[in-house]
């Protein structure tokens, strides 16, 4: 049996292909909402305000992993990972919020134009790039936080934590960008 060592037991290879294989088909599955699905309400009158929600939802998520990379470095673990769990859940609700803006409303489209153009596109290539590996990164370090794998836990999140931290905060900065450059008229 294949395995990924660490230093207390050893991850089977089948656990973290099952995480990759689910995360490139929830990425698939929003690519295809994104770039393909007819959306429902194209007025964009039905349930309006979730892109405020996921732009919160973010921001609460950011809070929590920052909470909780305090509460890591003065040692309290269960306080830690109550915030860990915090920041996951409110993930879980953007990623369903979002999922259920998309099908509604579609995508929406920035229309700032000049220099500011220049910011937003990278950011938002960024923050889309950054989080197709957010996702199963997440999921493993949770995956090997909760069967004791701490440290291997420890290692990954080390990575997961600054691209976890970083997509949570764009998110929050592409929706300010795009509800500050509406269209007119």
């Amino acid at each position: 049996m294949t395995t990924l060592a660490t230093n207390e037991t050893r991850t089977p290879l089948s656990v973290i292909a099952t995480i990759i294989a689910i995360s490139a088909i929830a990425s698939l599955f929003l690519f295809w909402l994104v770039f393909f699905h007819a959306p429902a309400d194209v007025s964009g009158t039905h349930l309006a305000f979730l892109p405020a929600l996921n732009a919160l939802l973010n921001g609460l998520s950011a809070l929590a992993l920052v909470i909780g990379f305090i509460f890591i470095r003065s040692q309290k673990v269960e306080a830690h990972r109550a915030s860990m769990f915090t920041a996951f859940i409110f993930s879980t609700l953007f990623l369903v919020s979002y999922i259920t803006n998309h099908a509604l409303h579609g995508d929406m489209h920035f229309h700032g134009e000049g220099t500011v153009r220049l910011v937003y596109f990278p950011l938002l290539i960024s923050h889309i790039v950054l989080s197709i590996f957010a996702l199963p990164m997440i999921l493993i370090t949770f995956f090997l936080s909760l069967s004791g794998r701490f440290p291997a836990h420890r290692r990954l999140a080390r990575l997961t934590f600054p691209i976890w931290l970083y997509v949570s905060v764009t998110g929050v900065v592409v929706y300010a960008m795009l509800a500050v450059w509406l269209p007119t008229g």
